[in-house]
C-alpha cells in the first residue's frame, strides 16, 4: 500500500556498515530474520530524556524540519536505509514520549507515521506491535480482536508480524493469549510474544501457541530479577527483547546524573553512555535483541555502532554490579 506523502519505496540496507558488528548479526523471530538492534518507536517524537541528559532530538528543528511527524518520517526512513528491519511500536505510544505522561488522545501516532515512512513495507521487515493496555486499563479477553483490528488498519496491512500481550497485572494470561491465538489462527497475525510477565506465564502461553519474543524491563541498574526470563528464552530458542535497556525507568523521566562507572567506561571505550548500556544488553546472549528509541538521526547512527565495542570481563562485571 502506498502512503499518503508519495514516498519512495525503500529497500533495507542489509549489507550497511553495522554487518560487521553485533549490531549485525541476526535473530530468526518466526520466519524472518532481524537484526540484533532493531528500532524502538516511543521516543519517536522525542521528549525522553538519554542517559546522557539529552532529549533525544537532533536539536531545533531536527533532521527534517520542526515538525515531529516529518522528523519521525526522516528518522524511520534512515533506520531502513541503514539496515534496520525490526521495529517495535504499539498504539498506545502517543505522539510524545516523556515518562508519566501518557495520554490515550494520541492512540496510533507511532504506528501512523510508520505507514506514511515506510508503507509500501520492505521485504524484510519486522514491525513488532503490542495490545493490552487501553484508556481504562488492561483490555479484557473480548476487546483484543478490535485492538489487532485497529493495528492492522493504521498500519495498513492483511497481517501483522508480530504482536505482544502486554500484561497488566494479570495473575493468569491463559484466556487473553488465546484470543491472541486464535487471531493468529485466523491469519491475522503472524507470530506471538508477550510482554512485563512472569516465568508463569510464558509456561501458560506456551501451552497455548508457539511464543517467538518475550519483551520484559530489563537493563543496566535493574538488578537480576529477569535472568531467569533471560535463560528460559535462551534454551528455548526464544528472542529476549529488553525494553529500558538505554536508559532506566527513573533515568527516562529525565534529571538523573549518569553513573560515574558507566562515564569511566564510556570514557575509556572512546563510547557515549547508551552505546555501552546497548553493548551491555547485546553481551547477555545471542538471543537478546536490542530496540532503543530516539528522535535523533544522529542518536540512531550512534545506538547501530554498539555492537562494535567489546567490553571487558571487568567492564561486564562491573555493570553487572550496578544499581539505577
Amino acid at each position: 500500500m502506498q502512503n499518503s506523502q508519495e514516498y519512495a519505496p525503500l529497500p533495507i540496507n542489509l549489507s550497511s556498515g553495522i554487518a560487521e558488528s553485533k549490531s549485525g548479526e541476526f535473530w530468526r523471530l518466526g520466519e524472518v530474520e532481524v537484526r540484533r538492534i532493531g528500532f524502538g518507536t516511543k521516543r519517536l517524537a522525542g521528549g525522553a530524556s538519554r542517559p546522557d541528559g539529552t532529549d533525544g532530538t537532533d536539536g531545533p528543528g531536527g533532521a527534517a524540519g520542526s515538525d515531529p511527524q516529518q522528523r519521525a518520517v526522516a528518522l524511520l526512513r534512515r533506520a531502513v536505509e541503514l539496515g534496520v528491519n525490526h521495529l517495535d511500536t504499539a498504539a498506545f505510544y502517543p505522539s510524545h514520549g516523556r515518562h508519566g505522561q501518557t495520554s490515550f488522545e494520541s492512540l496510533g501516532w507511532a504506528n501512523d507515521v510508520i505507514r506514511r515512512a515506510l508503507a509500501p513495507y520492505p521485504t524484510g521487515l519486522v514491525i513488532a506491535t503490542k495490545v493490552g493496555p487501553t484508556a481504562h486499563g488492561m483490555a479484557r479477553p473480548d476487546e483484543l480482536p478490535g485492538l489487532v483490528d485497529d493495528e492492522l488498519r493504521v498500519l495498513g496491512v492483511e497481517a501483522l508480524d508480530l504482536v505482544y500481550l502486554r500484561q497488566m497485572g494479570l495473575p493468569s494470561i491463559a484466556e487473553h493469549f488465546g484470543v491472541l491465538a486464535e487471531l493468529r489462527t485466523r491469519g491475522k497475525i503472524r507470530e506471538l510474544g508477550i510482554s512485563n510477565v512472569r516465568v508463569e506465564h510464558l509456561a501458560e502461553a506456551r501451552a497455548i501457541a508457539p511464543v517467538v519474543a518475550v519483551q520484559n524491563r530489563y537493563g543496566v541498574g535493574f538488578g537480576r530479577t529477569n535472568d531467569e526470563m533471560l535463560r528460559l528464552c535462551g534454551a528455548a530458542g526464544i528472542a529476549f527483547v529488553p525494553f529500558f535497556a538505554l536508559a532506566a525507568e527513573a533515568r527516562e523521566a529525565g534529571g538523573v546524573t549518569e553513573s560515574a562507572a558507566i562515564l569511566e567506561i564510556a570514557e575509556r571505550h572512546a563510547a557515549t553512555t547508551a552505546q555501552i548500556r546497548l553493548a551491555w544488553t547485546l553481551s547477555r546472549g545471542d538471543h537478546v535483541l536490542a530496540i532503543p528509541g530516539t528522535s535523533s538521526t544522529h542518536h540512531l547512527e550512534e545506538n547501530l555502532k554498539a555492537g562494535e565495542i567489546a567490553l571487558s570481563p571487568a567492564d561486564l562485571a562491573t555493570l553487572d554490579s550496578i544499581t539505577d
